[in-house]
């Protein structure tokens, strides 16, 4: 017999209705805004012609175009303040400072940090959590969150690149081995935003102290800003590359979490629909 401190998960659609529902006593299926009580009702109708689960992933296909509509936003103003010398001025000066703090071990420390937020590195760890997750809750919500969150980012960084054509910083200024595609957005810098994002939420729903909901945060911000920062500490992107690469990433984490929300409602009222 197990004591409630040692009391199990439950899993599957009953876990994500009694567990994931409420965070820090916020109740994620109350909506206040006309905006929100508008969108649950629209994530109903859909539930009732294709289920929960096509719901979601329809939202997060609708988020994904505002996304990355919000990305073009960010490019042109990105252009804007180029051309205005504003926040770009900070680029050279802050990679000057950057390089006067290089020294061969901490080149090297940080090449092999700023690995792991590549193409290689951030997939991996992202499949590995994801498997542990969605076996643990015996959900596919994770699955889809996942794959949705990171997919999107790419897609946004792998679009975005070519169509702003941003030069990076001069290979003189950089630490091998170089890179060659276009330097706006940072998609390390986006990537493993939105990944440790997605995970920091994914776990929080389920943690019952505050002091381990912080700690989860810190932890994920700290990842996505050191990620972020070395990348202009070896010389592969401008500041602003990655500074807009976090605001696309909240920007489409914040989405992805309101499709979340909204399947939370829609499987929170079905099941109350069902038990009564």
């Amino acid at each position: 017999m197990t004591t409630e401190g040692q009391k199990q998960p439950e899993a599957g659609v009953q876990g994500e209705v009694s567990q994931d529902r409420f965070v820090a006593g916020q109740d994620l299926t109350r909506w206040k805004s006309p905006i929100g009580r508008t969108l649950a009702r629209g994530a109903e109708w859909i539930t009732r012609l294709l289920g929960p689960y096509a719901a979601l992933i329809i939202t997060l296909g609708l988020g994904l175009a505002v996304a990355l509509s919000l990305a073009l936003a960010f490019g042109e103003v990105y252009e804007s303040v180029t051309e205005a010398d504003g926040v770009a001025g900070l680029d050279h000066p802050v990679l000057d400072a950057a390089k006067t703090v290089r020294s061969p071990a901490l080149d090297v420390a940080i090449t092999a940090y700023t690995n792991i937020g590549g193409t290689v590195g951030m997939p991996i760890i992202a499949v590995v959590i994801m498997i542990f997750l969605a076996s643990r809750r015996k959900s596919w919500t994770p699955v889809i969150l996942m794959l949705a969150a990171g997919l999107g980012s790419l897609l946004i960084t792998v679009l975005g690149k070519p169509l702003f054509g941003r030069t990076r910083p001069d290979l003189a200024d950089a630490i091998p081995p170089y890179e060659h595609s276009p330097s706006f957005p940072s998609g390390h810098s986006l990537n493993s935003l939105v990944i440790a994002g997605i995970v920091a939420y994914l776990v929080i729903l389920r943690l019952k102290t505050l002091r381990a909901r912080v700690i989860t945060v810190a932890v994920a911000a700290a990842f996505a800003i050191t990620m972020g920062l070395s990348r202009v500490y070896l010389g592969h992107h401008w500041l602003t590359d990655v500074l807009a690469a976090w605001a696309i990433g909240i920007s489409w984490l914040a989405l992805v979490i309101t499709a979340h929300r909204l399947y939370l409602t829609v499987r929170t009222r079905r099941h109350a629909a069902v038990v009564s």
